[in-house]
């Protein structure tokens, strides 16, 4: 059995920071302790008082397979979140062929093996009309139900009536919902049309994806799942007025939870004019008030989850005018260290930025053995160095798409380690090539 010790290090885990060393003894974490003997044969990395946390859970990306691999695929994507300090991901089923189906949940899930660098686990998405493949769904077949109600392409909206009421009462698993309402945008587009013509500003995206768009659908989804005691989780928040919708209460007290992406609480509308559709995504960024309210939910207990929404598109695409544009950015490497950039500014403190980025994911999907440094669990560790900065260039860009809306940026931390399952897969800012990713399993149902 492979053995590795981490001596010296500052854990924070389950609300606090303190000294710690970690036994690991092949995929799980055998001791949490001071001083532990280092047994015969092991490994040792001196942390020398670096931070050591759990991997983050993204409950949010986009990886672009099967059907869109010129934007990025499972191994890069995956590779990229491990050098960001992600170990584990949830994939959104939007892609071609959608994961609208059992049959194509299983094979995206054969897709995945022995290619992902990260823990994987994906999506169902639902439809107008496939409410009965919705109701077969077994517990560890998806992390969840995803909803499009908002503008989107194809079958993936999710727009009438009675198939969301049908969703909302028999989903057997979370459902989660990106909440915009696509007649208001559509309206708004008009109007954008109608004064700009096709060269509409990327200054006018907040103002088309619009505060009201959001919370009229955001407010449609909290209406139904409580009608219908459903589990909801509403995806990327964006605006100060949809505050309201959520409870300031642990996550363990809440049927209804929200989740925040890290460009939400980095960007706001001043950067359209230097960035454009760099940070064209949807729904959309918005003003400097609305990133702070987002901040202050994080802090209160409104928000619960911290994601990505990793969506990438090549650069070609993003040169394109305002309506030609495709809506999404890279994030998944630099996500972890633009949070401690927040940890460093005084905006939020470490031991909120691992419980909403690593425990909560872990807790509200009951993704089982991670998400949490214990002793038997699995060996899922980002060792972070606050000391030593991280500057954004092309050279070091690991996606495929290979370009970033941080390029330029001097992040004050960087990602030391990343272990996965046990394995060192990147190390001194390079992965060392393993490929250490496995299914998530998850055990919480409706």
């Amino acid at each position: 059995m492979d053995k590795l010790l981490i001596t010296n290090a500052r854990l924070a885990n389950e609300g606090q920071v303190r000294d710690a060393d970690v036994l690991i003894e092949g995929e799980r974490i055998a001791q949490i302790g001071s001083a532990i003997a280092a047994p015969d044969g092991v490994e040792v990395i001196d942390a020398a008082g670096k931070l050591l946390m759990p991997g983050m859970i993204d409950d949010q990306v986009h990886f672009r397979e099967p059907g869109m691999t010129n934007k990025g695929d499972l191994a890069t994507e995956s590779a990229a979140a491990a050098a960001g300090g992600i170990t584990s991901f949830m994939d959104m089923p939007n892609v071609n062929p959608q994961t609208t189906t059992r049959e194509a949940l299983a094979d995206k899930y054969r897709i995945a093996e022995h290619r992902c660098t990260a823990n994987y686990g994906f999506y169902f998405g639902a439809t107008n009309r496939n409410i009965e493949e919705i109701k077969a769904l077994e517990v560890d077949e998806a992390c969840g139900i995803k909803a499009f109600m908002g503008a989107s392409t194809g079958d993936m909206l999710v727009d009438d009536p009675a198939a969301l009421e049908k969703l909302f009462e028999h989903a057997p698993l979370l459902v989660a919902t990106h909440c915009e309402h696509s007649p208001t945008i559509w309206d708004n587009e008009a109007k954008a049309r109608a004064e700009f013509g096709e060269r509409v500003p990327f200054t006018e995206h907040p103002n088309i994806r619009s505060a009201g768009a959001c919370l009229t659908s955001s407010s449609m989804a909290v209406d139904l799942a409580r009608r219908h005691d459903a589990v909801l989780h509403v995806l990327h928040l964006t605006t100060a007025i949809e505050m309201a919708l959520f409870a300031k209460a642990h996550r363990s007290e809440k049927r209804i939870t929200a989740e925040v992406c890290v460009h939400h609480l980095w960007f706001d509308e001043s950067q359209y004019d230097r960035l454009g559709a760099k940070i064209k995504c949807n729904p959309a960024i918005k003003s400097a008030k609305d990133r702070q309210a987002l901040l202050a939910a994080l802090n209160d207990g409104r928000i619960d989850v911290i994601a990505t929404d990793h969506a990438p598109h090549t650069a070609s695409e993003k040169s394109s005018t305002y309506f030609k544009a495709p809506a999404g950015l890279p994030l998944v490497q630099h996500a972890v260290l633009s949070l401690f950039d927040l940890v460093a500014d005084g905006q939020i403190s470490i031991e909120l930025l691992v419980d909403r980025a690593c425990h909560a994911s872990a807790d509200l999907f009951g993704v089982v053995d991670r998400g949490y440094v214990r002793e038997g669990w699995f060996a899922d560790l980002v060792l972070v160095d606050l000391e030593t900065p991280y500057k954004v260039s092309k050279k070091n860009l690991l996606c495929k798409c290979h370009w970033s809306p941080f390029e330029g940026h001097e992040f004050s931390s960087s990602i030391d380690t990343t272990i996965v399952n046990g394995e060192i897969v990147y190390r001194d800012g390079k992965l060392t090539g393993g490929i250490a990713g496995q299914r998530l399993h998850f055990n919480r149902s409706r």
